[in-house]
């Protein structure tokens, strides 16, 4: 009995309070921390992510668009682009579709909007643009002489307009606007790899004197893959000197080896052009040496292609390299020494392999970074070795055409990443 009541007088008779800090509940305070400290990681994570989204996701986006966009029909002959859809391309168009492009040219041609039609058009058939302007000027000129009803007559349209221009009677100008009226089109993509649709909605490739992306395409790729090579060549000798130097050489070496970081894309070209040219500093110091008696073509072609990209490239090779290579213990060559290996068998069984990231860093670096130049070849280099980058800022490519060839040089990036992964792995390249 006293130790039951004993129990009872230690048992509290209510529960115990909540504790609590100036009022506020430890629980309340401890959630609104953590809420907190969430916000605060979010904001940390915001930055980058709104960096990426406006550096690369918007413009990514903006060249997808573009390179399926073909609005102009549409926007500026909007009669013409709604009713010339329904008609099957056969036989003589009807009624309706000639009525709205007549209405349409004389509003475009008030507006001033009839150039951007035909300078699209124009890329269809070589001479629409002519044709376009011309006859809304003439159209215009008809429909404040005669008035609307008469230039309207159903029976007499399609006869006064081919007045105007014979080549109206020819149905493949109206094919062409039929499969250039709707908003989105896949002719771009589709002369990226040198095909076309006919007249028929056929996918057919271009004439022969018109195919050219797929050549340029593989000399892309032909060009970048020399350029790493050559890069690959002189940089690993060139690392390795640095690494096996003293600190106080190898930083005065790297400085040279920055410097051409630091001067100018073009100002480095129109040097190598200065230089490689039939009577530049090189020819002249070969023939005065005695090495060649006639100046050699060095400029406006392959040779000076290559030696301006390695120029600028090489230090994106050297660097990843030397970073590697002076981690690396020099104790392991002379083990294998040891162990009865010669020099050159220590070098690729001992040494080689542990340079691997720095070699598969810096092709990827400099792979990558080839494809998008753009000055040096289109400097130092000749007609034949223009790249894909020089048809992308080519104004006469037209928007859509970019886009497009700049998706065609994303997608390259993108496999060349993947097999760079399945052969190297990016991982052990980047994150080591």
């Amino acid at each position: 009995m006293k130790r039951r009541a004993y129990t009872a007088r230690m048992l509290p008779d209510r529960p115990t309070a909540e504790p609590c800090l100036h009022g506020v509940p430890l629980k309340s305070l401890l959630r609104r921390t953590e809420r907190l400290r969430k916000l605060g990681a979010f904001g940390l994570v915001l930055v980058p992510l709104l960096f990426i989204l406006v550096t690369l996701v918007l413009p990514i986006s903006a060249m997808l668009w573009s390179s399926v966009s073909d609005p102009v029909l549409a926007n500026n002959l909007p009669r013409l682009s709604a009713q010339i859809r329904l008609w099957q391309g056969r036989d003589q168009p009807p009624y309706e579709v000639v009525a709205a492009l007549v209405a349409d040219l004389i509003v475009a041609e008030r507006e001033r909007k009839v150039g951007r039609v035909a300078a699209r058009l124009n890329h269809e058939i070589p001479g629409f643009r002519t044709l376009m302007l011309t006859t809304a000027d003439r159209v215009s000129a008809l429909n404040r002489a005669i008035g609307e009803d008469q230039l309207f007559d159903k029976d007499r349209l399609l006869a006064r307009l081919i007045a105007l221009d014979a080549r109206w009677a020819e149905s493949r100008y109206w094919v062409r606007m039929r499969q250039a009226a709707p908003p989105y089109t896949m002719i771009y993509l589709l002369r990226t790899i040198d095909r076309t649709i006919d007249l028929d909605d056929e996918i057919v490739m271009v004439k022969e004197d018109r195919r050219l992306f797929v050549d340029v395409f593989w000399r892309t790729v032909w060009i970048c893959f020399w350029v790493t090579v050559y890069c690959l060549t002189l940089g690993y000798p060139i690392a390795f000197l640095l690494a096996n130097m003293s600190t106080t050489k190898s930083n005065i070496c790297l400085l040279f080896l920055l410097l051409p970081l630091w001067t100018s894309i073009l100002v480095k070209s129109l040097s190598w052009l200065v230089a490689l040219q039939n009577e530049g500093v090189v020819n002249d110091l070969g023939i005065l040496s005695g090495l060649w008696s006639t100046p050699f073509e060095l400029a406006r072609n392959r040779v000076g292609t290559y030696v301006s990209m390695v120029h600028m490239l090489l230090p994106f090779m050297t660097f990843p390299l030397f970073s590697v290579m002076k981690g690396i213990d020099g104790y392991h060559m002379q083990a294998a020494a040891t162990m009865g290996a010669n020099p050159w068998v220590a070098f690729w069984r001992v040494y080689f392999p542990q340079t691997l990231p720095g070699v598969g860093g810096g092709v990827l670096l400099v792979f990558i970074l080839s494809l998008g130049l753009y000055v040096p070849p289109a400097l130092v280099g000749g007609p034949g070795d223009q790249m894909l980058s020089y048809f992308i800022a080519w104004g006469g490519a037209g928007g859509g055409l970019a886009a497009s060839l700049s998706i065609v040089l994303l997608g390259l990036v993108a496999l060349f990443l993947i097999g760079f992964h399945r052969v190297v792995g990016v991982d052990r390249t980047l994150f080591r």
